[in-house]
């Protein structure tokens, strides 16, 4: 072979090695910069997400005013909602311009908190009727302080504020249970009419009995979980004003005072 051969062959070899030398690194240059086994940071630390606002509580509307050293007033009130009609409850106190006040059950704040706050953005005043309706009389200091704590603490999730009055379960207290409320800033409310709604359904009977028994300064326990209540609300509404009588919450049937904390009341004192 001639020398002149023999360098073509030297000159294609270097060639062919140059080549593959460049490509291997062009194919190194395309991995990650990055040290072998480093971690890919999370996704969380990479991309900042907003944190979920808390849902606002509700703006309460004033009630509606009055003044009942004036005005011969009578407390209405519900107990043990929010029940399947307290939505339509609602809408018929919003159209007749009435507010009231409601002794709320835990087992139904939990399934309804939306009405509690309804209840509240429309100046309806909420009080405490315990968490599982639990006699108060056949309970313990600790457990009756339980039953009103549970839901004082609920409501003010809610809605910001907790409750200054409670009712216990069938009206029943002793001196035990007058002395958590006393200790829970919590007035004790009973009535001084009924109109068992709990035991009769019948619209007229429910209309019937609360007018018959309503006077200035009373305190009405009506239901808002039983069905005949809700039919018999506007007529009753209609009759206590043409007796000269204005529905309200209980306090603003006790202003410009207000009901002592451990006191239990079956009406409002006379002024």
């Amino acid at each position: 072979m001639s020398a002149r051969c023999r360098l073509r062959r030297i000159l294609a070899g270097v060639a062919a090695a140059a080549t593959a030398t460049a490509f291997l690194g062009a194919c190194g240059s395309a991995r990650p910069a990055s040290a072998p086994g480093a971690k890919t940071p999370p996704a969380s630390s990479r991309v900042s997400r907003p944190a979920p606002s808390p849902t606002p509580f509700p703006i309460p509307q004033k009630p509606h005013p009055v003044d009942c050293r004036k005005t011969h007033c009578v407390a209405l009130t519900f107990d043990a909602g929010p029940g399947p009609d307290t939505t339509r409850l609602l809408e018929v106190l919003k159209a007749k311009r009435v507010n009231a006040t409601f002794f709320l059950l835990g087992k139904n704040v939990t399934r309804r908190p939306d009405l509690v706050r309804r209840e509240a953005s429309e100046g309806h005043e909420l009080a405490n009727h315990t968490w599982t309706h639990r006699l108060l009389t056949e309970a313990s200091a600790e457990e009756t302080r339980r039953e009103l704590v549970l839901l004082q603490e609920r409501v003010r999730e809610l809605t910001g504020r907790a409750p200054t009055l409670m009712r216990p379960p069938r009206g029943l207290t002793n001196p035990s249970v007058a002395e958590v409320c006393r200790s829970l800033g919590l007035a004790q409310i009973l009535w001084s009419v009924t109109a068992k709604d709990y035991r009769d359904h019948d619209p007229e009977v429910i209309t019937s009995r609360v007018l018959q028994g309503a006077q200035r300064n009373g305190i009405i326990l009506l239901h808002d979980v039983y069905p005949g209540t809700l039919p018999a609300v506007p007529g009753i509404i209609d009759g206590l004003r043409r007796r000269g009588l204005t529905p309200v919450t209980v306090s603003q049937l006790f202003a410009p005072h207000r009901p002592e904390p451990g006191q239990t009341y079956r009406n409002a004192p006379s002024a």
